[in-house]
């Protein structure tokens, strides 16, 4: 029997029209193995994680450029626990000064890559704490 392979739902919230990122982290990812769902750009928080569930995701990765990383993993993980959720792996990825990780991580996002994060580390990290 072979193993499923991982599935990983990258979402683009708000306004944010900067895509080339993301779909540059798929490729890697769908490259490592992985089965990746992108939901394209100017998505709401909500149509996200209505994608996560309806996709059976292991993984939610966000890709944020705006600034706005703080309110919108705010937004996700507080109706990640309304939906009783909390076992898929969350990641954000973008634009995000260091002295952001920290509140990120008290919030539960489990995966915090800021710019210029290489691909293996990003890979490693979802095969070592996805649960699949």
């Amino acid at each position: 029997m072979t193993e499923r392979k991982i599935r990983v739902l990258l979402g683009k919230p708000g306004v944010d029209g900067h895509d080339r990122g993301a779909k540059v982290v798929a490729h890697a990812m769908r490259e490592a193995g992985m089965e990746v769902i992108y939901t394209g750009l100017h998505q709401t928080v909500a149509s996200i994680l209505n994608q996560a569930i309806q996709e059976d995701v292991d993984v939610i990765g966000l890709s944020i450029m705006s600034g706005a990383h703080i309110p919108i993993c705010k937004k996700l993980m507080g109706m990640i626990k309304e939906q009783g959720m909390e076992n898929k792996l969350v990641a954000v990825g973008g634009v995000i000064p260091n002295r952001d990780i920290p509140i990120l991580e008290k919030m539960g996002v489990a995966g915090i890559f800021p710019g210029g994060t290489h691909f293996d580390e990003i890979i490693k990290f979802i095969r070592e704490n996805a649960s699949n």
